[in-house]
């Protein structure tokens, strides 16, 4: 949100913005259709047998706007001749250089020994038109994106969204940003966390439309009794200010409204003591050389800083557990094998127990049958012993022994 300390007592707000992108993408209408004002009414624009090759310049116009007793003093910076030439490796040159002076002044007016209040002309938010192809960015825009995202709050626009399609917009959003992480380019981060829920909301909101689809217009049509900046087309009207056909709104709210002032900060924090930092460290050390870790925000490192550590911790989490589950594996394995070993064992000492059982049982029947033959052969020998002394008392006393009487008796006719 807006905050005091972002006024200047004379001039009111300041802004410094950077209009970058090839010609022919809209940038005047957009900034027309921003302030709802003709802020380019009389450029004019030469046919083309008249125009001629010509590398990138600066061109820094000022404009001074009040409304509701608020002044706002806008510096726009455009770039004629970005990307229109056959060679424009170096066409991002003139605009570095450029940034740079602006934070050498104001780097030179607050070095001095008696500080005073200077119109702060650093760049706070680039606005980087890229063309609607559908096909990604061009390697014109990677280049140039790569050599400014360190100096400046970059925020992507896709130009003249309404050559798309609602699909092929969102499509066509997704590539942008996934080229945009690819190449390590850095552009503006809404804040992860706010003040409050509503805060916190609106820059959930803000960054799900990062990069802003945008149309401008600078003609006022009527439509359903109300006039408003649109385009008319066969199929439709176009209204800039409806968040679903694009999203100028969600723009303009950022830019002027809700986040003005964290791009100021943001520049001030970052950018600026980065380039400060720089320069510092190269008066005491000639040799240094910016490395681009030191443009980082604090808080920004912090996170990422935060983020490996949790990373880090992950993955010593991660080989605790595989170390711990090889672990258990190999004791669980120990544990079978004893069990197995066990097993076989008492399988071996059963095995063992019933073979012994099986040759006392024989041995116990073998006894049993040696002692059934020995005390039958005892009692035969008792009984011819008894016999012998029978017949020996017997032959000794001279008695007959007494015939059988059966055998004596004859029968009736015998």
């Amino acid at each position: 949100m807006l905050k005091d300390r972002s006024l200047h007592p004379r001039f009111g707000y300041l802004l410094f913005w950077y209009l970058l992108g090839q010609s022919g993408l809209g940038k005047s209408t957009l900034l027309n259709s921003l302030f709802l004002c003709e802020l380019y009414s009389d450029a004019v624009y030469p046919s083309p047998d008249k125009r001629i090759p010509s590398t990138t310049k600066v061109q820094t116009s000022t404009v001074e706007l009040a409304e509701g007793g608020v002044r706002l003093r806008l510096s726009l910076v455009d770039t004629p001749g970005f990307g229109d030439s056959v060679d424009n490796s170096q066409c991002s040159q003139p605009i570095v250089r450029h940034i740079d002076q602006q934070f050498e002044d104001y780097l030179n007016a607050q070095s001095e020994i008696q500080r005073i209040k200077v119109p702060d002309t650093r760049v706070h938010a680039c606005l980087y038109f890229i063309a609607p192809t559908g096909h990604g960015l061009k390697p014109l825009d990677i280049s140039v994106m790569k050599e400014l995202h360190q100096k400046v709050n970059i925020i992507p626009l896709i130009a003249k969204s309404d050559t798309l399609t609602v699909d092929e917009c969102v499509a066509f959003k997704q590539r942008i940003l996934s080229e945009i992480e690819a190449n390590g380019i850095k552009v503006y981060t809404f804040p992860s966390s706010g003040e409050d829920e509503e805060e916190a909301e609106l820059n959930r909101q803000m960054r799900s439309r990062m990069p802003f689809a945008v149309v401008g217009s600078n003609t006022t049509l009527t439509t359903a009794g109300k006039k408003v900046r649109g385009r008319k087309y066969p199929w439709g009207i176009i209204d800039v200010e409806n968040l679903d056909h694009c999203d100028f709104s969600a723009l303009r709210n950022m830019l002027i409204r809700t986040h003005m002032q964290d791009l100021i900060d943001t520049t001030d924090h970052v950018h600026f003591e980065a380039y400060r930092y720089g320069k510092l460290a190269s008066a005491v050390n000639p040799t240094f050389q910016a490395t681009g870790s030191e443009t980082r925000n604090p808080l920004a490192q912090f996170e990422e800083e935060k983020k490996q550590h949790e990373l880090k911790m992950l993955k010593m989490q991660e080989e605790m557990e595989q170390v711990f589950e090889m672990k258990v594996m190999e004791k669980k394995q120990k544990l079978k094998d004893s069990e197995a070993d066990l097993a076989k064992r008492r399988d071996a000492m059963q095995a063992s127990i019933e073979k012994q059982q099986r040759e006392l049982e024989e041995r116990r029947q073998q006894f049993n049958d040696d002692k059934a033959e020995f005390e039958a052969q005892q009692r035969k020998y008792q009984h011819d012993r008894e016999a012998m002394t029978m017949q020996k008392t017997l032959s000794n006393s001279g008695l007959k022994q007494p015939k059988d009487k059966k055998k004596d008796k004859k029968g009736i006719f015998s």
